[in-house]
């Protein structure tokens, strides 16, 4: 019997996003066998390089009427990764977000991409137990209601990677994944992500030649290397006096701080639908925006400004985390970050080392630091002794608590 959508309306042609892994590749097949329809297959280049080669011709070999690629690394570094460094949002103060952040710009393109080819309803290869799901829907939600949503995972009766790898062998599907090597790799511009398989027990150390973007700090360089990263408004525009778009930043960060091991993560995360889940992330090229960022920082922003972003910050990495991007709190608090960073504009030199980033300085024609009031040789037109009257008010509360 054919399947319908959840509407119960017979499902004609679905738009599915489709990366030519293990799973997209069997939902493309699965989609024609169950639902009866044709699919398009949908991809969009947030930097995955090696991974797009040839996948028009496998998609339409494993049976789809068109596969449409569309280039979204410029956006993505613009309009998604540049407002989450302005914002220093870090997930539970470690994950900088390099999945999260792709979802809603996929999603949204997705949904473009599905009404233009007039398909009924959209599908996508996001597990039951994980974050994406929630990122791609509330995203179509969001931005497409009208469209009916597949999510096979939680419809299908193969539970698990294994039994993906035996569908695919049937229909003679390519694919890369294997029995001995089931790990899910997911790579962008950000990042480089790891989870499954022998990484899901959290006291397996990751395998060294799993890594694509850093060498091991214990291989880097024995010399630094040092560099100067311009900003202006909170977003890095320049390397070295370079000016570069933000993905030719975000490349040629990516390359020169991975060869110095710099931004390998391995932690145990909270998922937003309740499990923890172990993740191995490889972030060189953001992990240095985000150090450099708040030097920029340190300098051109008022301290309750400061205080009060960094408030926030951790809402604004859970709101990204949660696959909220479209709704009203993420816009409100993108236009807020925004508000903040007006002043962000200088220049900050850094030193790669052994997986390090150091900050050896930093420069703005807007600088709020003031070397002669802060300066321990002259008085700066500080009056010191303004000092003891300061302190006297802040003890009040506690010198009444000591004689109570």
């Amino acid at each position: 019997m054919t399947r319908r959508g959840s509407s119960g309306q017979k499902i004609s042609k679905v738009c599915l996003a489709y990366s030519g892994g293990l799973d997209t590749s069997v939902i493309l097949r699965w989609l024609i066998e169950e639902y009866g329809c044709d699919v398009v297959a949908y991809c969009s280049d947030v930097g995955q390089e090696e991974e797009l080669s040839g996948l028009p011709e496998k998609a339409k070999a494993t049976g789809a009427v068109d596969c449409i690629v569309n280039d979204l690394r410029e956006e993505f570094a613009r309009d998604f990764v540049m407002p989450a460094i302005r914002g220093n949002a870090i997930y539970e103060g470690v994950y900088l977000l390099g999945t999260s952040l792709a979802r809603p710009l996929i999603a949204k393109d997705h949904a473009k991409v599905a009404r233009e080819t007039g398909c009924d309803a959209v599908a996508h290869g996001a597990t039951g137990k994980g974050n994406d799901q929630v990122r791609f829907e509330l995203t179509y939600q969001a931005l497409a209601p009208e469209l009916e949503v597949i999510a096979p995972w939680r419809e299908w009766d193969l539970v698990s990677r294994p039994d993906c790898i035996a569908y695919a062998e049937k229909y003679g599907i390519p694919i890369s994944a294997t029995l001995k090597k089931p790990y899910s790799i997911d790579r962008n511009l950000l990042h480089c992500s790891y989870e499954g398989g022998i990484l899901e027990d959290p006291w397996n150390a990751p395998e060294e030649e799993m890594f694509q973007l850093t060498v091991s700090p214990e291989d880097a360089p024995e010399v630094p290397a040092e560099i100067v990263i311009g900003f202006e408004q909170g977003t890095a525009v320049s390397i070295d006096g370079e000016a570069l778009s933000p993905a030719e930043l975000l490349i040629r960060l990516n390359a020169l701080a991975g060869s110095h091991g710099v931004g390998r993560v391995d932690l145990v995360e909270n998922r937003f639908v309740g499990m923890k889940s172990r993740g191995v992330y490889e972030t060189p090229g953001g992990t240095v925006l985000h150090v450099a960022h708040r030097a920029m920082e340190s300098i051109t922003l008022d301290r309750e400004v400061m205080h009060e972003r960094d408030r926030m910050s951790p809402r604004f990495a859970e709101v990204i985390y949660n696959g909220f991007w479209y709704a009203p709190e993420g816009e409100l608090l993108r236009r807020f970050v925004d508000d903040t960073q007006v002043n962000v504009t200088g220049d900050v030199r850094v030193k790669l080392y052994k997986g390090n980033v150091i900050v050896t300085g930093r420069r703005s024609p807007v600088s709020l630091y003031d070397e002669a009031t802060v300066s321990f040789d002259e008085e700066g037109g500080y009056d010191q002794s303004d000092a003891t009257g300061f302190i006297r008010l802040q003890g009040l509360r506690i010198r009444g608590r000591g004689k109570a």
